[in-house]
């Protein structure tokens, strides 16, 4: 979601013009001081966590067999906060967000959840919550419905929206100029997405250019090229590479949808040692989540998001991508400003922050004067080589003593894997950590699932004193590894081998190693006389196995790991591998890597049938209904009152 103050937006030409760009970056790095010094002794607060879901709006036009995305945000979101809106700080417990397209929105439940092991079996149920009040506010008579894809597979091919505008690629004043996708398709009730879009373009010098590796058939074209019809500047042709599927906008990333965790730590040493040892675990997540192997109507030998998105928001400029010497710039940057961590956050962490950290010495020397220890600063300061890409007139001279708005606009504009965030100001809300990577799924069941599954993670990590630090170089390594086809079952990764100790007299490279996802998640040999691994579900057992959970929500934790070691496995496939497994036995397919849109609308057609349980799918889970309730127990409601 982001930060989504309201205002008149301004142009990159202005905000540079202005030097608003230097402006918000100073007074961004004095408002953090300030909310650091403020904050750092904070006492102890409990855990509290939420997820964000991301639903697209979809309109199954059965009579003539077409799935189009629905440009109906803009209507039905004002009716979805209501509730909030006519009681606001009200016991509702859903809450609903703006998202960036037109055919989206999002949901989070109403308050956080608590640290008691019965709010793991409430997840699910306020899931099918919100899924129902979306679903209440959509003409399921006229095919209209709401689905948790990933990525809708012909976004950008002819006519995939209703109503259907027409892309203008000529017009310099436009959002996009995308020969693919026309403005309209962005949500423009909040001026944040279309002005930031426009000023990511502006700032970059040309449109975003996102590659992604074709899925060769044995029908498809070699060399894969396409044609583009209304290219006629042929910046398209130039931009396209061979065997490629080529996207040419910010709506081709940021048009998909995710699952986000963000988790509130006991105080800030906690919070920054949960960021360093999540950021191991992000390209394994991001692997067993995968959901998107189709973009613009064809199959890629990709299986997720990341990269797309990574690409789409990429407004580095020539010089910044090395392409040119550096004249009006001051760094070359090696990532797009959604990437993978780029660094460790705790005193531990250090060690095995390999990576050449791009940071202004002068921001960082700043801030370690003002008290910040050298990794928190180096952190922040790498953050802050970015520019701001979205400026509103009226949140430019603000009181750095009382607001924070200057140091969320680029905080909430560097979108890693994890993000770590300080309180806001003013509220009783702690140092939290967001979890980004997460492939949101067909089904409540199997998103709940996930959220549970990282939440314990977490729990047994700090109960065990588990150390999965490892080198930042090696989780790049991992993250290009999980994107792959198949990575799950094909692809091995770097990993700790030893999660017990927390340092060892060995070179740090031995300290990893190499293994399947399965070994990961569900332990075995390690080959070559190294022992065996215990495995991420096993820890969690023993780590449930020492709590007080009652049997309902036990019932349901277990049903949920199962679904994460089966898919682990391979005895259970990824959407991304039952999505791909469809195509390629669909009737109509010629073995050409194309999905057409017949294609298209049976599938999206049996994704709607699985997620409203008209039609099983057994490849990818064994069940899809487990004892999740609302409430918890009466007998925890007092156990939680004594305490």
């Amino acid at each position: 979601m982001g930060l989504l103050s309201l205002g008149t937006p301004l142009s990159w030409e202005e905000i540079k013009a202005n030097g608003y760009d230097e402006h918000i970056r100073r007074h961004g790095l004095i408002q953090f001081v300030n909310l650091y010094n403020k904050l750092k002794d904070r006492p102890c607060d409990m855990l509290k966590w939420g997820d964000e879901v991301e639903y697209m709006l979809v309109k199954l036009d059965h009579e003539n067999k077409s799935a189009k995305l629905l440009l109906k945000a803009e209507e039905i979101l004002p009716r979805l906060q209501e509730k909030e809106e006519n009681n606001p700080g009200g016991d509702s417990n859903t809450l609903w967000h703006p998202e960036y397209a037109a055919y989206m929105v999002e949901s989070t439940p109403g308050k956080p959840y608590g640290g008691l092991m019965a709010h793991l079996n409430t997840v699910e149920a306020n899931m099918k919550l919100r899924r129902q009040e979306l679903e209440k506010l959509l003409d399921t008579a006229k095919g209209e419905t709401a689905l948790t894809l990933t990525a809708f597979p012909r976004l950008g091919c002819p006519s995939f929206s209703t109503p259907w505008y027409k892309p203008n690629p000529s017009n310099d004043d436009g959002i996009y100029k995308s020969l693919f996708i026309p403005d309209e398709t962005i949500y423009l009730g909040h001026p944040r997405y279309s002005s930031f879009t426009k000023n990511i373009r502006k700032r970059r010098g040309e449109k975003v250019a996102i590659n992604i590796p074709i899925f060769k058939d044995k029908n498809t074209l070699t060399p894969f090229v396409e044609e583009f019809v209304n290219d006629h500047d042929g910046e398209g042709a130039r931009a396209a590479k061979p065997d490629h599927v080529y996207m040419d906008c910010t709506g081709f990333g940021f048009g998909n949808s995710c699952l986000q965790m963000t988790f509130q730590a006991c105080n800030i040493t906690e919070a920054r040692h949960l960021y360093d040892q999540l950021t191991p675990l992000c390209p394994i997540i991001l692997a067993l989540s995968a959901a998107s192997p189709i973009y613009k109507g064809y199959l890629t030998d990709h299986d997720v998001r990341w990269n797309v998105i990574a690409e789409s928001v990429d407004d580095r400029t020539p010089e910044e991508r090395n392409l040119e010497p550096l004249k009006n710039n001051k760094f070359v940057i090696p990532k797009s400003r959604y990437g993978s961590t780029d660094s460790y956050l705790s005193p531990n962490g250090e060690r095995y922050s390999d990576i050449d950290l791009v940071l202004d010495e002068r921001d960082c020397q700043e801030l370690m004067d003002k008290g910040i220890d050298r990794q928190l600063a180096r952190h922040i300061a790498h953050l802050f080589i970015r520019d701001t890409i979205s400026v509103f007139a009226e949140m430019i001279g603000l009181d750095d003593n009382k607001d924070s708005d200057h140091f969320e606009n680029i905080q909430s504009t560097n979108w890693q894997t994890l993000r770590f965030k300080p309180p806001p100001v003013n509220s009783n809300i702690g140092w939290r950590v967001e979890c980004r990577p997460i492939e949101v799924q067909l089904t409540d069941f199997e998103n709940a699932a996930y959220v549970v599954f990282v939440v314990l993670l977490t729990r047994t990590i700090l109960t065990f004193k588990l150390n999965l630090l490892m080198q930042l170089s090696k989780v790049d390594l991992n993250m290009q590894q999980a994107q792959k086809r198949n990575a799950i079952l094909n692809s091995k990764f770097y990993f700790r081998k030893d999660l017990q100790s927390c340092a060892c007299d060995c070179p740090i490279e031995n300290e990893q190693c190499l293994m399947s996802i399965n070994t990961i998640i569900n332990g075995g040999p390690l080959g070559d006389g190294q022992g065996d691994f215990p495995g991420l579900i096993p820890l969690i057992n023993l780590y449930v196995a020492t709590v007080e959970t009652d049997l309902d929500t036990r019932c349901t934790i277990m049903r949920y790991l199962k679904l994460i070691s089966d898919r682990a496995s391979g005895k259970l496939q990824t959407m991304a591998a039952w999505m791909r497994n469809f195509v390629t036995s669909h009737s109509e397919y010629k073995h050409d890597s194309v999905v057409t849109d017949r294609i298209n609308y049976d599938l999206v057609t049996a994704c709607d049938q699985i997620t409203k349980g008209q039609m099983t799918a057994p490849e990818l889970f064994h069940c899809t209904e487990s004892k999740s309730s609302n409430d918890i127990p009466n007998s925890v409601k007092v156990a939680q009152e004594i305490v």
